[in-house]
């Protein structure tokens, strides 16, 4: 069985090609970089994707962590990946060179994150998850919390999590029931239920710090909604001066949840404080954890849209080496029974599903990495206007790089196993795993329903609509320069037209300040999709800018170092770009009208009706 991971040629062209990576190396962060040097550390990432992350896949999937009561039990390939990417530097690869970093760009450390994450999406998360709450201690936290906490897991002896999600609350943070009490000495004990908790017990690294959000009590109990929350740190051991390990905290793993897919990656229920309540440290200021909280949960939505994204190139792979190798049939105006079978590839339905899966995983990873792009400029462009925009567009379009690839990548996936036929159905071949590790990422780090109501709520109205305006003019942007070329003039068109329709629906809700919050957001799904469909075909069609100047520029030679036809290379973005903009980006007529139509079908349902 294979394990296919990226394709080595689009990660090149998305880099160098698409987002000019090399450019960033004139910003004095990252001078002392090069393309060698950017080669390099993706290299690495791949070797320590295919060595130590791919080879426990499917294995990790078939032995899922199990707890007897006492202790977690892992494959022991887990811990051999997490010591593998900690001791090559790729955790640390975006930070600082004072904080043994490789001070890479976001652009390539996430490209580099990339390749572990498709080979083994859910062993990744252990190690990776823990830098970034080492972040949030490093950014918010105090001297001794950065020394005590952050430092041993900048090192990757501290393992660390996020704990959010209450049972009786889910996602409506505003109603966790958490409390922390302040004690003589300045510390807290805390009282908490929580779970999902990702890698929350284990015994990958010495420590697990667990990031808790929670309430203070005070002489008039808690204050209700989100702006009672703070934010603490609850390490499972003590952490001594001396930087030793002390005792154990009262922190306990409840049970574990099993789950359909993405096995290797324990989810927990952790019980703070059973006994006298766990030892707890407040982390910034009281009453603002959850601001604190979302700096680590909008990466990890960036890091799920870009698992989606993976999976669905992955599965892309699989079927495409499968559909070229798996002899089916004839082709329809061959009548003789004596030739040979052809390719499945060869046949036109096939090759739709083939298409729609390029189109949709190379389109979501594209996003994904432009995001990545956008961090580098919110901290490194070279005017503070340049970084304020970056940073405002991210936020515009952190729901959709969450949301889209998590809808779609499991599409994707569904679409490999269709070309398998029977196989694909069978545990045999490993697209029946890339759709169930998928699935997940719809649910996960707020669902995809609770993003659309961030985007049409609130971040469509980002500082008094600008950020929205400047990404349409960008869009347009793309647009004229589509309309210069003959390969892409229909795309340039199609563009065009799409980025009014969306721009009209944002006005149509711009006008309707007296309608009811609860008939305007009714339909905030389909808003969703449809900027997301109008952002993937301006990503698209940017791209086909670029590959159509390339064949222009006579380009196609062999690329020998990837073994890669580059003509038919830059022809098969042109043609997925295509395919996206007369197959998926029509869809969004339909959404338009409904929107504008202010379609009270579902919020009017009543549930005795169903």
């Amino acid at each position: 069985m294979t394990n296919k991971t990226l394709n080595a040629r689009d990660m090149d062209f998305i880099l160098y090609e698409w987002l000019d990576a090399c450019q960033l190396t004139q910003r004095p962060r990252y001078a002392e970089h090069s393309r060698e040097t950017f080669d390099a550390a993706l290299t690495t990432a791949r070797q320590v994707a295919e060595k130590y992350f791919a080879n426990h896949n499917r294995k990790g999937d078939e032995n899922e962590p199990a707890f007897d009561g006492k202790s977690v039990t892992l494959i022991p390939e887990i811990r051999a990946a997490c010591d593998a990417v900690i001791e090559t530097g790729l955790t640390r690869a975006g930070r600082d060179y004072e904080q043994g970093g490789m001070q890479l760009p976001h652009l390539l450390s996430q490209a580099c994150f990339a390749w572990i994450q498709a080979a083994n999406v859910s062993s990744s998360v252990y190690a990776f998850l823990a830098q970034s709450a080492a972040t949030v201690i490093d950014k918010f936290g105090s001297d001794d919390q950065r020394q005590r906490f952050f430092e041993p897991m900048l090192a990757g002896r501290f393992f660390g999590t996020m704990c959010l999600t209450e049972p009786h609350a889910g996602s409506s943070l505003g109603d966790i029931r958490a409390t922390a009490d302040l004690q003589a000495d300045g510390t807290y004990r805390l009282r908490a239920n929580k779970i999902f908790i990702s890698a929350g017990e284990h015994d990958l690294a010495e420590n697990i710090v667990h990031l808790v959000l929670a309430k203070i009590r005070g002489p008039q109990g808690v204050e209700p909604g989100v702006k009672g929350i703070s934010l603490f740190i609850v390490p499972k051991w003590q952490v001594n001066d001396d930087g030793s390990l002390g005792a154990r905290n009262d922190v306990q793993l409840a049970g574990l949840f099993h789950k359909m897919g993405y096995r290797s990656s324990i989810s927990t229920a952790m019980n703070f404080g059973e006994q006298d309540g766990a030892t707890a440290y407040l982390l910034g200021e009281p009453g603002k954890g959850l601001s604190y909280m979302f700096h680590m949960m909008n990466e990890a939505r960036i890091a799920v849209g870009t698992g989606a994204a993976v999976l669905a190139v992955a599965g892309y792979l699989e079927s495409l080496e499968y559909a070229r190798q798996r002899p089916q049939g004839r082709a329809p105006d061959n009548r003789d029974p004596r030739s040979p079978m052809v390719p499945i590839s060869e046949h036109a339905d096939v090759k739709r599903m083939l298409l729609e899966q390029k189109a949709l995983a190379e389109g979501t990873l594209a996003l994904c990495l432009y995001s990545a792009r956008l961090v580098d400029d919110m901290h490194t462009h070279p005017d503070e206007t340049g970084r304020a925009d970056a940073a405002a567009m991210l936020d515009l379009l952190t729901p959709i790089i969450k949301s889209w690839p998590s809808e779609y990548g499991p599409r994707a996936n569904d679409l490999a196993i269709q070309i398998h036929g029977g196989a694909g159905y069978t545990r045999e071949y490993i697209v029946e795993q890339h759709y169930r590790d998928n699935r997940l990422n719809p649910i996960h780090e707020g669902t995809n329903g609770i993003q659309s109501l961030d985007l049409l709520g609130r971040k469509l109205g980002l500082n008094g609509g600008k950020t929205f305006l400047q990404l349409l003019a960008q869009m347009q942007i793309t647009a004229k320069t589509a309309a210069t070329n003959d390969a892409t003039q229909e795309l340039g068109a199609a563009l065009q037209q799409a980025v009014q329709r969306v721009g009209t629906v944002a006005q149509f809700f711009a006008t309707q300040r007296g309608t009811p919050p609860s008939l305007l957001t009714a339909n905030s799904a389909v808003f969703l999709d449809l900027m997301g469909r109008v952002v993937i075909a301006w990503i698209w069609t940017w791209q086909a800018n670029v590959a159509a100047a390339a064949l222009q520029a006579g380009k196609v030679v062999v690329n020998e170092k990837l073994a890669v036809n580059d003509e038919a290379f830059y022809q098969g973005k042109l043609q997925a770009a295509r395919y996206f903009v007369r197959w998926e980006l029509p869809r969004t007529v339909q959404q338009a009208e409904l929107l504008m139509k202010l379609d009270d079908t579902c919020v009017a349902m009543e549930d005795a009706w169903f």
